[in-house]
């Protein structure tokens, strides 16, 4: 069978997995924190015909040699961890990390998980949860009584608030926000619901205050926005879809040469 018909189907699988992270980033181009992933490919095994170096004569050598490829794969999907764009929101709940670093949550199963989104809600416990319910860590518990609008956080973590029946002039301390950050944040694990998780690829969290030790800073009543390039996207959708059509018209042609090599015996 012609080689060509299976590197073909091989670059037609392979732009389709491209597509398919493209229009991942574009869903989430809204998403609070969201990291874009890019699809990376490498060539598949090579067929050696003829090899480089073999002698060609008593006193020469083959200079170059003949391998035939059989096409490409998907390598991995690496998530691009830059920043994304600030924006302010006004509420008193919301912090955006600048910079390097996670907030850890803990999961209903007591698990821990790392995120970028800092769209923080208050419970009826007074703690300080994700959209989801799950605690962040440490725990940031408000007293009885205080005042919603009160609440502030500062660029290195610390949050106060105001109790009119303890101290209606001056904002006491509830806790602070630490951050955490990873040797290769590139190897966590995406579980969904903005959350990453440890894996043997990540390494270990390493613990810091914001603003510290190579910690990003916090900005208060601002959220990061998704780092997906719109623009970007749509050219990388477009030459996917392109080279999709290319490959598609390898295995056109190599079905026509075959067409062709049956019609000649009539």
């Amino acid at each position: 069978m012609v080689r060509s018909l299976w590197t073909g189907a091989s670059g037609m699988i392979g732009q389709q997995a491209n597509i398919d992270t493209i229009s991942n980033n574009l869903a989430n181009v809204n998403t609070t924190g969201y990291k874009m992933m890019r699809a990376d490919f490498e060539d598949l095994l090579y067929q050696t015909v003829k090899t480089a170096g073999t002698p060609a004569t008593e006193d020469t050598v083959v200079p170059v040699g003949i391998q035939m490829g059989h096409g490409v794969k998907i390598a991995d999907t690496q998530r691009i961890f830059s920043q994304g764009a600030p924006q302010a929101t006004d509420v008193p709940t919301d912090v955006a990390i600048v910079g390097e670093g996670f907030f850890r949550i803990q999961t209903y199963d007591g698990s821990w998980a790392y995120t970028r989104n800092g769209s923080f809600k208050v419970d009826s416990d007074g703690r300080m949860v994700t959209s989801q319910g799950y605690w962040l860590l440490p725990d940031i518990i408000m007293p009885e009584n205080f005042l919603p609008e009160s609440i502030a956080i500062s660029k290195d973590g610390r949050v106060t608030v105001k109790v009119p029946t303890i101290d209606k002039d001056n904002p006491i301390d509830v806790g602070r926000i630490e951050l955490y950050r990873f040797p290769n944040p590139v190897g966590l694990t995406a579980v969904g619901e903005n959350l990453f998780k440890v894996s043997g690829a990540s390494g270990e969290p390493i613990a810091g205050r914001p603003g510290y030790e190579g910690m990003g800073q916090l900005e208060h009543k601002f959220l990061e926005m998704s780092n997906v390039s719109v623009v970007k996207a749509m050219v990388d959708l477009i030459v996917a879809q392109r080279a999709y059509e290319f490959n598609s018209k390898t295995i056109q042609t190599s079905d026509n040469m075959l067409g062709t090599a049956t019609a000649l015996k009539r």
